[in-house]
């Protein structure tokens, strides 16, 4: 799957997601500092599903209907990457077809879903 994750997702979450096969641009890497718009943007452009902790894209997406591919927004402790990556996962594997057209809140429990 092609994913953006943006500035604040934790580089061994982007690392093993990589090594899980799937192709992730790092803002990171190509562009630390970049503005929440420019990062929107440039994962719609490249038709990528954005992986994010900061709640901003909920506001950008849902209330100002900023263009979006799609929107994961991981609500965990920062901390626990592992529990991160898991959840990720399992979000990844069982709801892939389900993300392009959405914003997801990911938490330790459930996924919720709504429609971009």
């Amino acid at each position: 799957m092609k994913l953006a994750a943006d500035e604040c997702c934790d580089a061994p979450l982007v690392d093993a997601l990589r090594a899980d096969g799937h192709d992730v641009l790092y803002v990171r890497e190509i562009a630390p500092g970049t503005d929440d718009d420019t990062v929107l943007q440039m994962a719609a452009g490249q038709q990528r599903i954005l992986l994010t902790e900061d709640k901003d894209f909920g506001e950008l997406v849902v209330r100002l209907k900023l263009p979006a591919y799609g929107v994961v927004l991981v609500r965990m402790n920062p901390a626990d990457s592992a529990a991160k990556l898991a959840r990720l996962r399992h979000l990844l594997l069982r709801h892939a077809h389900r993300l392009p057209g959405s914003f997801v809140v990911l938490d330790e429990k459930k996924a919720r879903f709504r429609p971009l």
